[in-house]
């Protein structure tokens, strides 16, 4: 078994091989970013930013093709529904390949269907078919290629990386995310006022080309390789959801996030409704909002590579998704542009402090032969879960006013954060009965 300690929480990340302070810059970077060091990941780190770049001007394109196309929150929210909805239903399967065949090989075929489906998207939309049911179509089955690619993204980071570099490694994955998110929802705005959504997602499609010739050149050590599972498929999932649910560390984070993510992530759907609605601007100025979060997510990295090993990670959690929620509560009275811009920045620094540590914590306590399957039940929650918010919030945001619904989610999560908060001794006492039975 994992012979993780508690200071795993805290995302520690000491490593006496890592490279040591030095004079030049170059040193400096690597002794705050280790993970860069590997020429593996460096290729990874590049070709997955530029692909972001392109799934942001997808993720923008969509919501305003569909708000154009009806006018609805509602089915603003259904859409974004039909995109993560696929987590909720395959993500167990996905987990599963991912731990049954070579991470690398399951990444890189994924990311070539990804590649197809935006250029048919795109296609669609430049020839004027696009329908609200194609629309739910496509999306859905790019959710479901995406359902299997996400755990194999989080999985293949622990072949590319030490194993004590992985939160940092985590966080800084979280910042493709994140960097793309402030660069992509912008050049998507104008994008789309220049050249429309279909040229968009033709764009998308072509940025995937980056992450596939990324791959391809990343060489990764004979050691690399794992054995092949006989395992049934369905007793593989079964034993991967045991795992994960006996574990107390992991079983805890997985439910906090699922909390989290109904009613605290699930704001991001309704941004185009806020955009038009509260603010009154178009898709340019809709994609500063989103680049606002971006911001301070890509921020947030920064806090959580310094802070490794220094901040308590139950602190870090806790401490960041309390300004999350707060910084979208504050977000909902804003009724001036920057002030709102503001509000987002300070949520998305909290948020990515929150994630990139339970990541990070996930990733180093959970042993490599069940990597995939939990992983994959994490982002399930995380992501397959958004459905139910994005539907939640549509609803809401229809009948009593975006505001309300995006305040209702925010105290939600501070709710549950307290919680969680108040409940430390016992998960503490938890886990050490659960090592004491599990360790030799």
């Amino acid at each position: 078994m994992s012979t993780a300690t508690e200071d795993d929480f805290s995302g520690n990340n000491d490593d006496p091989t890592a490279p040591q302070s030095g004079g030049g810059v170059k040193a400096k970077l690597l002794e705050a970013f280790p993970p860069f060091a590997s020429r593996n990941f460096r290729l990874y780190y590049v070709g997955q930013i530029i692909s972001m770049i392109g799934t942001w001007l997808e993720i923008v394109a969509q919501g305003w093709l569909v708000f154009d196309m009806t006018g609805s929150a509602f089915w603003v929210g259904v859409a974004a529904a039909a995109s993560t909805i696929p987590t909720l239903l395959l993500s167990l399967f996905g987990g599963m390949l991912v731990d049954r065949y070579p991470r690398k090989a399951v990444l890189l075929w994924s990311q070539v269907l990804l590649m197809l489906l935006s250029f048919i998207f795109g296609t669609v939309v430049l020839l004027g078919w696009a329908t609200l049911p194609i629309i739910l179509v496509l999306a859905f089955l790019i959710g479901s290629v995406s359902a299997v690619a996400t755990p194999a993204i989080q999985a293949f980071i622990s072949e590319i990386v030490d194993r004590k570099q992985l939160p940092v490694a985590v966080a800084l994955n979280s910042s493709i995310f994140n960097a793309s998110r402030v660069i992509g929802p912008v050049l998507a705005g104008f994008m789309i006022t220049w050249i429309g959504t279909g040229g968009a997602y033709i764009a998308n499609g072509a940025s995937f080309i980056a992450v596939i010739a990324a791959l391809l050149a990343i060489e990764l050590p004979k050691t690399a390789t794992r054995a092949v599972s006989t395992e049934h498929p369905i007793q593989s999932i079964r034993d991967g959801i045991v795992y994960a649910w006996t574990h107390p560390l992991i079983r805890t984070i997985v439910l906090f996030v699922a909390v989290v993510s109904i009613f605290g992530w699930s704001f991001m759907s309704m941004l185009p409704v806020v955009a038009r609605r509260e603010f009154g601007i178009g898709a340019d100025g809709m994609g500063y909002l989103y680049s606002s979060f971006g911001l301070g997510s890509l921020i947030g990295t920064v806090v959580v590579s310094v802070s490794s090993g220094r901040v308590r990670g139950s602190l870090m959690v806790i401490g960041g998704v309390l300004t999350f929620a707060l910084g979208l509560l504050a977000f909902t009275f804003a009724t001036w542009l920057p002030l709102a811009l503001a509000c987002l920045f300070i949520s998305g620094l909290g948020m990515l402090s929150a994630f990139a540590t339970m990541t990070g914590t996930v990733q180093r306590l959970v042993e490599d032969r069940f990597r995939g399957r939990v992983m994959s039940i994490y982002l399930m929650v995380l992501l397959g879960l958004m459905p139910f918010g994005n539907l939640l919030m549509g609803f809401l945001s229809e009948h009593f006013g975006t505001p309300v619904a995006l305040r209702t989610g925010a105290i939600v999560t501070i709710a549950a954060t307290i919680f969680l908060f108040m409940s430390g001794k016992e998960i503490t006492k938890a886990w050490h009965e659960y090592r004491a039975t599990t360790e030799p």
